[in-house]
């Protein structure tokens, strides 16, 4: 295991890199009338060279990175055409994407649609998860930040991770 403060390793630094660009927390903001999100600032430079915003995996939204989204899009744009389900993968990534930009302020437009489909009306959670970042209703939001505190559940999330080796050298 490579320690920090290891003098030579530059490993240990391109850890502490990759994790500080890691979308980490959550954050209550507001939406204005013009649909505009401000983004925490600790995501901000990740997200200077514009992002995409779409459809969540629930009725919530993502945001990637502009490299993040274009791997997704070389992958599904390699799958058939023929494929029904390949099909409605397709529609559920593109149809529902759009290209955001920080303003001056820190800020994304988010598109009314993706607004009315996340029920967004006012206030959002900000969560990072990792190497995206989710936006969700409070409403929306509160049902799964239940889930993530359920301890027996927890215990079989983390089981699954086989943690056994965590620590040793």
């Amino acid at each position: 295991m490579v320690r920090c403060g290891t003098p030579g390793n530059p490993g240990v630094w391109l850890f502490i890199r990759v994790v500080e660009q890691m979308f980490l927390g959550q954050y209550a903001h507001s939406i204005d009338d013009k649909g505009r999100l401000t983004i925490p600032s600790r995501y901000r430079e990740a997200l200077a060279g514009g992002a995409y915003i779409s459809q969540g995996f629930e009725r919530n939204l993502m945001i990637q990175t502009v490299p993040a989204f274009e791997t997704i899009t070389q992958k599904v744009s390699s799958m058939s055409i023929t494929d029904p389900t390949s099909r409605q993968l397709k529609r559920l990534i593109f149809a529902t994407a759009d290209y955001v930009e920080l303003d001056s302020a820190g800020r994304i437009r988010i598109p009314q649609f993706l607004r009315e489909l996340a029920g967004l009306d006012g206030e959002a959670i900000v969560v990072g998860v990792g190497d995206y970042i989710e936006i969700w209703s409070p409403i929306a939001w509160t049902p799964q930040a239940d889930l993530i505190q359920d301890v027996e559940a927890n215990n079989q999330r983390f089981a699954a991770l086989d943690l056994s080796g965590q620590g040793s050298t």
